[in-house]
């Protein structure tokens, strides 16, 4: 299935289950549909199963957004306490759409468990709790770590309940966006339908001895050789350390998640010629989560890293913040570092979601079915790989994950050959009708106007001017601000005040007894009231209140001085 495709689909407001082969772009559809719905007012939570991922997405782990936890099980005498938990319940209560990334890292149990946890604070015994659910992931990725001796099967989230539930419409991205179609794209094929053939496996042996101008990344499968390698390699360089330590600021529960999660250490010990990557996405400035170079200095004006990738190009670094936001984009917690990491090496499980150019790869101790796959695919071609070795277990994938694979790419056929483009585009707007989106263009760009006024320092004053030139009522504005609807009308006399020119005239059809005022005020003038009036002719709202003894409310007052 074609990305179009699939974005068409999650706009309806189905549950989808968004899946393909690595580098097929699942997360760049992601991110296509939450602009989409952010950009029309829809609540959405962005969720992944693990920290890395979650931190790829700015968004939190779903265990801390619906308050599981790490638990593989939840009572129902625990719900209660967990729906007056103010934090989890504005989470689940204000979003219309939740997404989990990386969902092949999260257990049944747990899925079970979020299940559980929407029906009952949403109140509704509908398929977590109502939500559109949209999970993204490729169960040929590494499952999820337990402690037990389970069985995949007894792991996997397609074997619970509440998929099954969902009706989960599947789309299975086709088109390969990291490999052109070349020799490692068929290796990575033949390893996902459990057929290796002899010439993929001649390849994988004749690329031990591919050589690089420069020395590649190597991934290993265990922390302890890259941590072991990394610490060698930097003390073996001359010069003094230059230590960056990372800042962080918000909720303390999820400033420890980044932490975690986040592949740029809290305190990045570099030093000229250090080997390192980038562990952000940025395009505008040349570099991806994985892009290699090496430090040549530190700049004299920021004192951050200078990078030479190895294309030759110079990158003077800068911090990049990774953040937790909530439904509505307000940031809960922030992470704020250099992009880096050093790179002479780094684990198979922490490259998830990297392309790498070149990478040295030893599977020679592959303990687990999809390691060598996820290492392998981090590449773009044999011509980028040196393989040190690899055991049996490192071109295997699990038995079951095949199988449901297969029936993956059926449903996403089956789902693909019905559709109907007139019926998408209704569906589109009855889907938006029922979450409350927006889908008029002129509302939609109006809105992006009030959200830019949230996250600039504008007076108060000039942001309620925004969303009164918008067109939105006193009582849409205060409840958009937070503010009372006297505190509205108080900002607009200040704004007339300073001259400000506005519509003002349309509130007049509420103004009742403004006839009554205008008198009051004449009266006023003629018993030689003069203090008691602005320059420009306004009165002041207490004199006017104590005149008509308390006839009228000091909002309503307020209200009558914008004619005045």
């Amino acid at each position: 299935m074609r990305q179009e495709t699939a974005l068409a689909i999650l706009k309806t407001g189905q549950n989808v289950f968004l899946t393909g082969s690595a580098g097929t772009g699942k997360t760049y559809v992601l991110n296509q549909y939450i602009k989409y719905l952010k950009d029309r007012g829809i609540g959405v939570a962005v969720t992944a199963s693990t920290g890395i991922a979650a931190t790829h997405m700015n968004g939190q782990t779903i265990h801390s957004w619906c308050g599981m936890g790490v638990k593989n099980s939840i009572h129902q005498v625990n719900l209660p306490k967990l729906a007056e938990t103010k934090y989890i319940k504005k989470n689940i209560e204000k979003a219309s759409v939740l997404i989990i990334d990386e969902i092949s890292m999260l257990h049944k149990n747990q899925l079970e468990m979020v299940d559980e946890i929407l029906m009952y604070i949403r109140g509704t015994v509908e398929p977590f709790g109502g939500l559109q659910v949209v999970l993204s992931g490729d169960f040929f990725q590494l499952p999820p770590v337990t402690k037990n001796e389970e069985t995949n099967r007894e792991k996997f989230a397609f074997m619970a309940k509440s998929w099954v539930q969902a009706q989960f419409q599947v789309c299975y991205l086709t088109e390969q966006y990291r490999q052109t179609e070349n020799e490692l794209t068929t290796l990575l094929n033949e390893i996902r339908a459990g057929e290796v053939s002899e010439s993929s496996i001649s390849l994988l042996d004749e690329a031990v001895y591919n050589r690089f101008k420069q020395d590649p990344t190597k991934l290993y499968t265990h922390n302890f050789d890259v941590d072991r390698l990394n610490q060698r390699e930097l003390e073996s360089l001359a010069g003094e350390e230059e230590v960056f330590v990372a800042r962080s600021k918000g909720n303390d529960g999820l400033i420890e998640m980044l932490k975690k999660s986040v592949l740029a250490p809290e305190n990045l010990c570099l030093k000229e010629n250090a080997k390192v990557m980038f562990v952000r996405n940025k395009h505008d400035q040349g570099y991806m989560n994985g892009t290699m170079g090496i430090v040549t200095g530190f700049s004299d004006e920021t004192g951050t890293p200078v990078v030479q990738l190895n294309d030759g190009k110079e990158i003077i670094t800068e911090e990049e913040v990774w953040s937790v936001e909530d439904e509505s984009g307000k940031t809960l917690a922030s992470y704020i570092q250099i992009p880096l990491r050093l790179a002479w090496a780094i684990t198979v499980h922490k490259s998830q979601g990297m392309t790498l150019d070149e990478a040295e790869i030893d599977l020679n101790k592959t303990f687990e079915a999809g390691q060598g796959y996820v290492a392998l695919s981090r590449l773009k071609s044999f011509n980028g790989l040196r393989l040190l070795g690899y055991n049996e277990v490192a071109l295997e994938v699990d038995g079951l994950a095949m199988k449901a694979d297969k029936r993956f790419q059926e449903l996403s056929d089956e789902a693909e050959s019905r559709i109907d483009q007139t019926d998408v585009a209704r569906r589109h707007l009855q889907f938006l009708k029922r979450v409350g989106g927006l889908s008029d263009p002129k509302e939609i760009e109006r809105y992006a106007r009030r959200q830019e006024a949230k996250t600039q320092k504008l007076s108060t004053q000039e942001q309620t001017r925004r969303y009164f030139e918008d067109g939105l009522s006193l009582k849409q504005i205060a409840k958009e601000r937070g503010l009372t609807t006297g505190t509205i009308i108080s900002h607009l006399v200040s704004l007339k005040t300073d001259g400000v020119e506005l519509d003002y005239d349309r509130l007049k059809p509420s103004l009742k007894g403004a006839d009554e005022l205008t008198e009051a005020v004449e009266a006023l003038k003629k018993r030689g009231k003069e203090e008691d009036f602005l320059e420009n002719g306004l009165v002041k709202s207490k004199v006017l209140y104590d005149y008509l003894n308390g006839k009228y409310s000091y909002e309503k007052i307020n209200l009558f001085k914008l004619f005045q």
